[in-house]
């Protein structure tokens, strides 16, 4: 299982969501193929077929756990897979 997977799966069980990187929940969110822009601490992050826009800050290098639960509620309602065509 690669670092990825587990990560994903830490955000998807939603038994972790006060100790998920802020690095780490980009990377899933890249994979994923979302388009990522900074404006100032904000990282924007928009993909095609997905109306929403996530807007999320660091916490001291940790991801809001707030901002994980909107992440894992996107992929299941999307129904996302990552992109493994990188």
């Amino acid at each position: 299982m690669s670092k990825s997977d587990k990560i994903l799966q830490k955000i998807l069980s939603g038994l972790s969501d006060k100790n998920i990187a802020f690095s780490d929940l980009i990377i899933i969110l890249s994979k994923f193929g979302f388009a990522l822009r900074t404006n100032g601490s904000h990282h924007i992050l928009t993909r095609e077929d997905v109306e929403e826009i996530i807007n999320i800050q660091p916490k001291n290098g940790q991801a809001k756990p707030y901002q994980v639960k909107q992440v894992r509620e996107l992929i299941v309602k999307y129904g996302l897979n990552i992109d493994t065509n990188e």
